[in-house]
């Protein structure tokens, strides 16, 4: 008899609403995935997905972006923001340089050796979520990124548009 590994899925019961129990399925799937890119992140890079995540935001502004703007981005405090951006500037990967709008303000960017680094933790990391995924052919996937795009909107529209 196989043993049911547990997780957020496995706090739903049949008589639970349909929308309890995908909601949970979700979380669950995605704190599979999340989990393993984490552990692979750090196996493969001895880096975080923290790192990895405010790496990503830079690579996609080559001009930089302010601390500001990196957590609002990121969805995190402007305090994780700075200690992560002291660490990866430590290891040489990110620099601060002046803002030339605005000489108060610091914009945050890779450096040459940022941009390789995070070249091959992008190309890894692509391969580990379709790896994830594989089990899904290309219409399943479009199919289920459509239906979660509905839900967003939805879930979006009843916040007034705040989320």
């Amino acid at each position: 008899m196989a043993v049911r590994a547990m997780d957020a899925e496995t706090r739903a019961v049949r008589n639970d609403h349909g929308a309890i129990r995908l909601w949970l399925r979700l979380l669950a799937t995605n704190r599979l995935v999340e989990t393993r890119t984490r552990r692979l992140l750090q196996e493969r890079f001895a880096t975080t997905l923290p790192r990895f995540d405010l790496m990503a935001q830079l690579e996609r502004a080559p001009r930089g972006l302010k601390m500001g703007e990196l957590s609002r981005r990121m969805m995190v405090t402007g305090g994780s923001v700075t200690g992560i951006t002291d660490m990866l500037e430590d290891e040489g990967l990110v620099e601060r340089v002046a803002d030339p709008a605005d000489r108060r303000a610091w914009v945050v960017r890779l450096t040459p050796a940022g941009r390789r680094a995070f070249a091959a933790m992008a190309q890894e990391h692509e391969r580990w979520i379709i790896e994830a995924f594989a089990e899904l052919t290309g219409r399943e996937m479009s199919l289920m990124a459509a239906l979660l795009a509905r839900v967003k909107t939805h879930v979006r529209s009843l916040e007034g548009n705040k989320a």
